[in-house]
């Protein structure tokens, strides 16, 4: 053994193709799909209330996320406006939209753990269209040099070769299979199955004559078979049905004794309660965003563990396949991005903003932070007083000169939570007037805050930099007193 594998590991050779890949081949082109089994998914998925109402909140939530082109120049990359890819995805085929095309294709991830997309072409080389395929109807042919020879989709036992270049397989990732992927009601399907039987328990306990628990009527005292016959059919008429058993023993008194369990034995709310938050785990979706006892405070961070956690990898997933297999279409480097839709930790940003103030101008910092186009006075520095006089491009029109206006970091005070929202409002009013009595006058001194939150004061210096007008600088604080609204007191903060 030693001098076998002595020689085929010392022999000097360069990297060489996958040498596993035909044995893959030939492994799984025995070894065809249980078809079935997704069509099973899919039922599950029509009578799970847990199930339809995750994989619904998760496709519907990635089909709203836009995605954007992008051209690769170097080290940069810039956005493509309207790219072929982003018309096509816009109307992928007659009868589709581009959120009914990408609700399918996540939902199909969610239950079947993969997703098809043939792309229909008119000899042109470029697609002009593209189909959602059911993966229920979908069997991958192996290649030993290829690794995929093609597919195969069967509709009412006529089977249909598609090649691989026209097909896009989305798939989640599987232990235990090359070519298939998993998918998370797979790993949910005990949970899913024990949550039924319970339901259908419970259907089955309030349904038609069914009332009554399962019991025994025993007549201890001795009576005739005509009075033991009428009480028997008084008890059926009155409580007996075709699916409870009732024994009758003849005695003297008659006594009822309960043979069945209650719900209260069997502990059912809480039952159906730990598939419930069960189910929803192992597909990602947090028990906050649907539980009835959940704050507004916990209902916050339960979104934001959604978009973060189960969300944004999806979208990664989908948008890096689409560069690989559909870009290449169109000349030149691409990538597909979905946009970031990903919550910032506000403080961590306002901290880098603070930073920044010290060393990038006004435009740098319109750019990079609030995606503004620069202006003209933006290669100050903020707090620095900006010229108003004459008509050269690079200052602005008298009546724009409002940076000088806004805060300069080192004004601004340190806060964690809203101490006094009243107060906060109060001066954010006094702000207001401020800005517009001074709009346009040279050299006007900055406003000093003091009970204002520092996030809101923050978001309301960075707008009033592209404020051209005092109605825009009115639209800037009526946004800022909104968002104030709605910020959480102290008094949620620590019960959050």
């Amino acid at each position: 053994m030693l001098n076998w594998l002595s020689t085929v590991f010392n022999r000097p050779r360069g990297l060489r193709p996958a040498p596993h890949i035909e044995s893959l081949a030939r492994h799984n082109g025995y070894l065809w799909p249980n078809l079935a089994e997704a069509e099973a998914q899919s039922r599950i998925y029509q009578s799970s209330p847990w199930v339809y109402i995750a994989v619904n909140r998760i496709a519907e939530a990635a089909a709203l996320v836009p995605l954007h082109v992008y051209r690769l120049q170097g080290e940069t990359r810039a956005e493509v406006e309207r790219h072929p890819l982003e018309n096509l995805l816009d109307a992928p085929n007659p009868y589709l939209s581009r959120f009914e095309l990408f609700e399918q294709t996540v939902g199909h991830l969610e239950l079947t753990g993969n997703a098809y997309w043939f792309l229909g072409g008119n000899g042109a080389g470029v697609p002009i269209e593209i189909w959602p395929l059911r993966p229920d109807r979908v069997s991958i042919v192996p290649d030993p040099d290829q690794y995929v020879k093609g597919y195969i989709y069967e509709v009412d036992g006529q089977r249909i070769p598609l090649l691989p270049i026209e097909v896009v397989h989305f798939k989640r990732w599987h232990p235990a299979n090359d070519y298939y992927g998993l998918s998370a009601l797979e790993a949910a399907c005990l949970a899913v199955s024990s949550d039924h039987a319970m339901a259908e328990w419970n259907r089955n306990t309030f349904g038609q004559d069914n009332g009554v628990p399962a019991g025994v009527v025993n007549i201890k005292e001795n009576v005739s078979d005509a009075d033991y016959e009428r009480i028997k059919r008084e008890w059926r008429a009155s409580y007996g049905g075709p699916q409870r058993r009732t024994a009758f023993l003849r005695g003297s008194i008659i006594e009822w004794k309960n043979m069945g369990l209650s719900h209260h034995d069997l502990d059912f709310l809480k039952g159906r309660q730990s598939h419930r938050d069960e189910i929803l785990n192992i597909f990602g979706v947090p028990v906050g965003m649907l539980s009835e006892n959940a704050t507004e405070a916990n209902a916050k961070v339960a979104e934001r563990l959604f978009i973060e956690r189960t969300l944004w990898p999806k979208l990664v997933r989908l948008a890096q396949k689409i560069t690989q297999d559909l870009l290449p279409f169109w000349p030149g480097e691409h990538i597909a991005e979905f946009e970031d839709i990903r919550p910032t930790d506000a403080q961590a940003r306002l901290d880098e903003i603070r930073t920044a103030y010290s060393v990038l101008s006004i435009n740098e910092i319109r750019e990079r932070y609030y995606r503004l186009p620069a202006v003209g006075w933006g290669a100050l520095p903020v707090g620095a007083t900006i010229p108003t006089t004459g008509n050269d491009d690079d200052n602005p029109p008298a009546d724009s000169s409002n940076s000088s206006l806004i805060p300069h970091p080192s004004e601004l005070k340190s806060q964690s939570a809203v101490l006094n929202p009243q107060s906060s409002l109060a001066e954010l009013a006094r702000w207001e007037r401020f800005t517009l009595r001074r709009w346009g006058k040279p050299n006007p001194r900055p406003f000093e805050i003091e009970s204002l939150p520092e996030e809101i004061a923050f978001e309301v210096s960075a707008a009033l930099l592209n404020a051209g007008t005092p109605d825009e600088a009115r639209g800037v604080f009526a946004a800022a007193r909104q968002s104030l609204l709605h910020e959480p007191t102290e008094t949620e903060e620590i019960i959050s």
